[in-house]
C-alpha cells in the first residue's frame, strides 16, 4: 500500500525535507492587516518582524476549513491509496478538529487518518518524519497513527526566546513578567505538556549563554533518546548562534543527523525573532 504522509504547514519542515519525504503540506493563513497570507508559501518571519515593528500588535493566524482540508485531502490521493495527516496541537489551534471532521466523509472510507500531534513546530516535524519512516518500512496507515501517537508525549518540544515582547502581545505573557525580564535578562525555557504551552523554567543572562545552558540541561534531562535525528529550529537567528548550539548538540549527544529549520510564519508569530530550540525524541 503507497501510504503518503501529510501535515500542517506548522511543522516548519524545510523545503528540502518536503521534497526529500515527499510530505504533503497544508498552509495556514497568515492576515496581515486585510491581506491573507499562506504560510510557508508567500509570507516569510520577515514579513512578520516588519508588520509588527510597524503596527505594534501581532498578525492573526487560522486554520483550514474543513471543505479546505476536505479538498486537500482529496488532491493528495490522486497518487497514493491512503494518508496519514498531523495537526499542530488541538490546544493550540482548530487545524486538528477541522481536518478530522473532513477526514470522516464517507468519500475518503477511511483512506485519511488523523493524528493530533500535541505539539507545534519541528517537534510536529519529528513526528512527521518518523511516519515517513515507517511507512517507507511498509507499514499500515493504522500503524502509523498508532506508534506516533504513542510517541507524541515523548517528543520534546522546547525553545528559548531571546525577548518576551511577541509572547505579551500575544497574551502569554504579562507585563509584569515582561518587564522584570527585560530588567533582569530573564529567558523563559518554553516547554510543551499534553499539548500545551508553559514555562518550565528561566535563564537569566544573555542569550548566548542561556542557549548554552538549555542546551546542556536537556542533556542532563533526556540521556535516553531516538538517536535518528535532532532538529535546531530558529526564528531567524544569527548563524553564529545558531553554529555554536549546534557544536553543543555535537559534544554531548549523538544524533545521527542534526536539521536546521527556520520557524515559518505562523510559529514565528508566537515566539518573535532569535527563538530557538532543540527538538527530538525521547525515550
Amino acid at each position: 500500500m503507497n501510504v503518503k504522509i501529510t501535515a500542517d504547514s506548522t511543522c516548519d519542515l524545510s523545503a528540502e525535507l518536503v521534497q526529500r519525504y515527499n510530505v504533503g503540506v497544508m498552509p495556514l493563513a497568515v492576515v496581515l492587516g486585510e491581506k491573507i497570507y499562506r504560510d510557508g508559501v508567500d509570507i516569510t518571519p520577515w514579513d512578520i518582524f516588519q508588520y509588527v515593528s510597524e503596527n505594534g500588535v501581532l498578525p492573526k493566524s487560522s486554520a483550514p476549513s474543513v471543505e479546505e482540508y476536505s479538498e486537500f485531502f482529496t488532491s493528495q490521493l490522486a497518487d497514493c491509496d491512503a494518508i496519514v495527516h498531523f495537526n499542530i496541537s488541538s490546544k493550540a489551534s482548530s487545524s486538528h478538529e477541522n481536518a478530522a471532521r473532513a477526514a470522516q466523509d464517507k468519500q475518503f472510507k477511511s483512506k485519511v487518518l488523523v493524528v493530533d500531534s500535541h505539539a507545534l513546530s519541528t517537534g510536529q516535524g519529528l513526528l512527521v518524519l518518523k511516519a515517513c519512516d515507517l511507512a517507507r518500512e511498509g507499514r499500515s496507515p493504522k500503524d502509523i497513527a498508532e506508534i506516533t501517537t504513542k510517541l507524541r508525549d515523548k517528543v520534546n518540544t522546547s525553545f528559548v526566546p531571546d525577548a518576551l515582547d511577541y509572547l505579551h502581545k500575544g497574551g502569554r505573557c504579562s507585563l509584569a513578567s515582561l518587564m522584570g525580564a527585560r530588567v533582569l535578562k530573564l529567558h523563559p525555557m518554553i516547554d510543551m505538556k499534553d499539548g500545551s504551552l508553559y514555562a518550565k523554567k528561566k535563564y537569566m543572562g544573555g542569550l548566548d549563554r542561556c542557549l548554552k545552558n538549555y542546551v546542556a540541561e536537556l542533556a542532563a534531562d533526556y540521556p535516553h533518546y531516538d538517536k535518528t535525528r535532532c532538529f535546531i529550529t530558529h526564528s531567524c537567528c544569527e548563524g553564529d548562534v545558531v553554529e555554536r548550539v549546534r557544536a553543543q548538540v555535537k559534544e554531548l549527544f549523538q544524533f545521527d543527523e542534526i536539521l536546521e529549520t527556520t520557524a515559518g510564519s505562523v510559529v514565528t508569530t508566537h515566539c518573535g525573532k532569535n527563538t530557538l530550540g532543540v527538538l527530538f525524541i525521547y525515550e
